[in-house]
């Protein structure tokens, strides 16, 4: 098993109060290794949690075997987008102001080779549910399952404990969802938003049916850490799904979108991805961020 000191903690820990995330697009390679390797000594993988994009990788002349672009997928009135960066930070908090400053440094220390490209503030709401007021992650694996799932294992050094991590943002209709009759809505998700029950009756399109990790073959076990995110009267999901590859992420992607078996999940009456980007978090080495496979 991985040892907890090769991770990088704030993806095995609980939620934070408040979070930023923050995509990044390479400008200059010029200065790159040594940016990364300032990175490296900032992050100290609970505060802030590091991923790399491919481009980023390839850009450095390696390889991280399982590290891919995400795919761009399409259904009947689905369009699921692939919206790649180089760099993924996650700035995880209890104070809206330090996370801003915190963002600054960081944007300040990136500059000149990396260009900010989208910056999401996301919050935790009433116990980790989504806005739509559903509990999100109830299914999630825990203690060294979670570990398990969400880590590299047996893979080499400088890269057991790295993760792999598929983000996106999801836009919530909340006008329509609204309409939705109480029924309506607790079929959408398959379960009770009263007790966070499912419930056997819920119709094949409902997302826990769509989205059960333990009905694949091989089983998709991936650790979620969602939050909510809100910009004026817009709001959303900020979708997060840690795993020792994409594979898993990828495989409930497509029953979603109805490309297995025709039946689409019924969260796509109401919401929809706006990104979609995969990246892969360096496990870390005394106290940071372990680069040694991307010859840093």
């Amino acid at each position: 098993m991985t040892s907890i000191d090769s991770i990088q903690t704030g993806i095995l820990d609980n939620l934070p109060p408040m979070a930023r995330f923050l995509s990044f697009s390479l400008q200059s390679e010029g200065d790159l290794k040594n940016c990364l390797a300032d990175l490296a000594e900032l992050s100290d993988g609970h505060h802030l949690v590091v991923g790399l994009g491919h481009s980023l990788v390839l850009a450095l002349g390696q390889r991280i075997a399982g590290l891919k672009t995400f795919p761009a997928l399409t259904a009947p009135a689905i369009e699921v987008p692939s919206t790649p960066s180089a760099l993924w930070c996650w700035l995880r908090g209890d104070d809206r102001g330090e996370l801003f400053h915190q963002s600054r440094l960081l944007e300040s220390l990136l500059s000149p080779t990396f260009a900010l490209d989208d910056c999401i503030d996301s919050f935790t709401f009433d116990s980790n549910r989504d806005l739509s007021g559903y509990e999100d992650g109830t299914e999630n694996p825990q203690g060294e399952d979670a570990i398990k799932a969400a880590f590299q294992h047996n893979a080499g050094a400088g890269l057991d404990g790295g993760s792999f991590v598929a983000v996106q943002k999801w836009l919530h209709d909340f006008d329509l969802f609204d309409s939705f009759s109480p029924e309506q809505q607790d079929d959408a998700f398959g379960r009770h938003v009263s007790n966070n029950e499912e419930f056997e009756e819920a119709p094949a399109s409902a997302h826990v049916k769509r989205s059960a990790q333990e009905s694949f073959n091989p089983e998709a076990f991936i650790l979620r850490r969602s939050m909510p995110w809100a910009d004026d009267i817009s709001g959303g999901l900020n979708f997060v799904a840690f795993g020792h590859s994409v594979d898993a992420f990828e495989a409930i992607l497509k029953r979603m979108c109805g490309l297995d078996d025709g039946i689409p999940d019924a969260l796509f009456s109401f919401t929809r991805p706006l990104t979609g980007s995969y990246f892969w978090c360096p496990p870390m080495r005394d106290g940071k961020l372990d680069l040694s496979v991307l010859g840093l």
